[in-house]
């Protein structure tokens, strides 16, 4: 089951035996007053500096989140993008819960992106995954619905599967839906992580999709966030993710999900993790 992101006439895949995909999560404005007056006057020196330090890092994907109360996210989002592909030359993962924005950024987007994201929400249904189909995306499904995240694993599964039959209804290729199952904090509840593993491991084998996942939920409110998130995603690269969310700048991270690549064998010969190491020497 392959995902395949494009810019251009450059490709990305995504898939089991694959090596994880970083999607890199630093153009974001959520705790950055100097990055949000910058976009909120035009200016898209942050956007540059960080795409081209993630794909230095690693990152095969960028993530661009401008979304702030202050922006006119309709107007900034395209340019963003453009900025961002400009700089990095990776493919892009367009994040707003702005549908307007998020149209006008599929616009200006030169190839397949990856749009994040659909819920099982029908209002987010409705208006998200046409947008999806009319300009040949790929999408982020996150298994919450109108009734909020679901703190057991069947309904999560039963959202994700939602998902994915009402985007192949309307005409969009199964390959083309990652479900995110969501994390929660273990700080609040300690088998939050356990309940999202496991909802990864049912997701990637029974319904045979791609799954995206984000660690830095899982340690919020306790010490030392790095080594919790960096134990997290090696444990659901092992149930079945195939592609993170993170910030490949964090070395602490970065290491851990090629060690993980490693011993799952999606590193031939440990090349990956090797050529990282010897950088870092360097």
């Amino acid at each position: 089951m392959l995902t395949v992101l494009k810019l251009n006439q450059q490709e990305h895949r995504i898939g089991p035996g694959l090596p994880t995909t970083v999607i890199g999560e630093r153009i974001n404005p959520t705790n950055r007053k100097a990055f949000v007056e910058e976009l909120e006057r035009g200016d898209f020196e942050t956007v540059r500096r960080d795409a081209l330090a993630q794909k230095e890092a690693g990152a095969q994907v960028l993530d661009v989140n401008v979304g702030t109360g202050s922006v006119d996210e309709v107007r900034i989002l395209p340019k963003a993008i453009e900025v961002a592909v400009q700089a990095a030359g990776l493919p892009i993962c367009i994040d707003s819960s702005n549908a307007e924005a998020m149209e006008a950024a599929l616009k200006v987007y030169p190839g397949k992106a990856l749009v994040n994201s659909v819920t099982g929400e029908e209002n987010s249904l409705g208006k998200i995954l046409p947008m999806v189909k009319e300009y040949g995306a790929a999408v982020i499904g996150l298994t919450l619905d109108d009734d909020g995240i679901p703190s057991d694993v069947e309904k999560r599964v039963e959202i994700a599967r939602k998902i994915i039959e009402r985007s192949v209804e309307i005409g969009i290729p199964k390959e083309d839906v990652i479900i995110d199952p969501l994390t929660m904090s273990v700080a609040t509840d300690s088998k939050a992580g356990a309940v999202t593993l496991e909802a990864v491991h049912r997701i990637a084998t029974e319904l045979e999709v791609n799954v995206v996942l984000g660690a830095s939920n899982v340690s919020f409110g306790l010490p030392d966030r790095s080594t919790i998130n960096a134990a997290f995603l090696a444990m659901a690269i092992s149930a079945g993710v195939t592609a993170v969310i993170s910030d490949p700048t964090n070395v602490v991270l970065t290491k851990a999900i090629l060690a993980a690549d490693v011993l799952a064998g999606k590193d031939d010969f440990a090349q990956r993790y090797i050529q990282n190491y010897r950088a870092r020497k360097q």
